[in-house]
């Protein structure tokens, strides 16, 4: 969620800081604002003033955590649609915008909630929408800056070689990522993707327990949630092991009870089958990154294909001796619905076994 004490500053001292600062980024905005984009609205994220929201496709809207950077829009955008929302919790319907410009915004959130804050851009962003992102580069999870002329402000910034397994967990294809130089400031790394066809992860810090599959099916893509059609027994399980309260909801299950979701693969297909050694590779890399980062309390691969096909190929269901990111691994079987010889039972004791192992 938004850091109340940044906002403040920037409700208290809004005319101030448009007086003081310049418009940046000026010519990446409007080469922005040409791209291919699917029908609706484009929006400004941490929109300020509205330097960038007058360049960008119209009506733009224009969003703020700060109501006195919205009130300033209509200056330099009078035509813009204006919303005060929180980054992490975009209150716009699925696949509603048509492409989203974020000119250091994201820089305000702490960094171990920026996934679940590009989830929730995924979800509102329509298919193949482009999406811009400036960020600060460097290594810091929450803090203000030494010099900074606007005091009480807190940013995250982001190692460059992090940025491709992030937007790529968060349900983007990365198009390209190039770093800006600002001495003697941190640089900007300019990130430029488009919404996939995929799920996004839905993570964060101190997870009692992360969710792998194997990797999405076009269906629970497109239904934006995992294990999502009605034949699929996670769902049922996970309800009756006590692990979550609302059904097919990946987002309340991490924010309500630390329960993560991702995939070991995150292309969708059809079928499982259509995956190559190489994605299974790739897909471990990342898993290590991400685990190693947020430091869930155990893994939980749901299906023994996708653990035997990376780390080992005679794995059997149960704990494993292999860790992964220095986290504990449970692996169980498939929960589709074409998964014969096991039972809702099965599924709803490996569950509570897993959940067993944080403790």
């Amino acid at each position: 969620m938004a850091d109340h004490a940044t906002v403040r500053v920037y409700e208290n001292r809004a005319a101030e800081w448009r007086a003081e600062r310049k418009p940046k980024s000026t010519s990446a905005v409007e080469a922005f604002a040409a791209l291919d984009r699917p029908d609706g609205l484009t929006v400004d994220l941490g929109c300020g003033p509205g330097w960038h929201t007058a360049a960008l496709p119209n009506p733009a809207l224009a969003v703020d955590a700060a109501n006195a950077m919205l009130e300033m829009v209509p200056d330099h955008a009078p035509d813009a649609l204006r919303c005060r929302a929180d980054l992490a919790a975009l209150p716009f319907a699925a696949g509603s915008l048509a492409g989203a410009w974020a000119s250091r915004s994201y820089v305000h959130l702490d960094r171990r909630h920026v996934p679940l804050a590009l989830a929730d851009l995924h979800r509102a962003l329509a298919l193949d929408a482009p999406a811009e992102l400036h960020i600060f580069e460097g290594d810091a999870d929450f803090d203000p800056f030494s010099d900074d002329d606007f005091p009480g402000r807190r940013f995250s910034r982001w190692p460059e070689e992090w940025i491709a397994p992030l937007l790529e967990g968060a349900g983007f294809a990365l198009d390209s990522l190039e770093r800006l130089d600002r001495p003697p400031k941190a640089g900007t790394l300019i990130v430029k993707a488009r919404r996939a066809r995929t799920l996004p992860d839905t993570v964060g810090p101190q997870m009692r327990l992360l969710i792998c599959g194997l990797n999405p099916s076009v269906y629970a893509a497109d239904a934006g949630a995992g294990f999502a059609r009605p034949g699929n027994r996670f769902w049922p399980a996970a309800l009756a092991a006590g692990l979550v309260s609302t059904d097919r909801d990946p987002r309340r299950a991490l924010i309500d009870h630390g329960i993560g979701m991702t995939d070991l693969v995150k292309r969708a297909t059809p079928r499982a089958d259509a995956l190559t050694a190489d994605e299974y590779r790739r897909g471990l890399n990342r898993l290590k990154w991400l685990v190693g980062w947020l430091q869930p309390a155990v893994v939980c691969f749901v299906g023994l294909a996708g653990w035997r096909a990376a780390v080992d190929r005679k794995a059997k269901a149960g704990p494993q001796a292999q860790e992964l990111g220095g986290r504990p691994v449970y692996v169980m079987p498939s929960t589709s619905g074409a998964a014969a010889g096991y039972q809702l039972p099965d599924y709803v004791s490996h569950l509570q076994q897993a959940a067993a192992l944080a403790t």
